[in-house]
């Protein structure tokens, strides 16, 4: 009875955590795709690990709902967690490079395409209307963090709560 309440708690956790994970990425595509916020560079690589964090997460969902060794559900669970202990040290070297605490890298103001045409009418005109900021100018400030700032909050969570799952003791 108590290994099949673990799996579930594991089944549930790892499907909220995925969602979790979902929503914030999908949070910042909607900013950028409805919100006309074009991200930077360290923007666009902050959403790396969330990309490879919801398949293992969903992993590990799918390994604790068909009752798969124990390992393999932590190792999913834990691997989610170290996914997002990254995005929290891309998340903080970003914020660091928009606080000025310390350089970013040095092509970082010419990566980002969105908002251009992929039509080959406006595309020139595109590419001299559009600039791609740079990563040192927070897009934006919300109750005064930027999207990085808020990405090392939520990569924080997201990492906790993997690791607290992983780390779930049998009864």
């Amino acid at each position: 009875m108590d290994q099949t309440r673990n799996r579930n708690v594991h089944l549930l956790g790892a499907l909220a955590l995925a969602a979790a994970m979902t929503l914030v990425v999908g949070t910042a595509l909607a900013f950028e795709h409805v919100g006309g916020f074009i991200p930077c560079a360290l923007c666009l690589e902050q959403r790396t690990p969330y990309y490879a964090a919801i398949p293992v997460t969903l992993v590990g969902a799918l390994a604790a709902g068909l009752g798969w060794p124990s390992p393999v559900v932590r190792g999913a669970l834990f691997a989610g967690g170290l996914l997002m202990v990254y995005g929290l040290y891309l998340g903080v070297y970003h914020a660091g490079v928009e606080w000025a605490w310390w350089q970013g890298p040095a092509d970082c103001a010419t990566s980002a395409t969105s908002g251009i045409a992929t039509d080959a009418g406006s595309l020139l005109a595109d590419l001299d209307a559009v600039t791609p900021p740079a990563c040192d100018e927070a897009a934006g400030r919300f109750l005064g963090l930027s999207f990085a700032g808020w990405n090392v909050i939520a990569s924080a969570g997201l990492a906790i709560a993997a690791f607290l799952l992983a780390t779930r003791p049998a009864r």
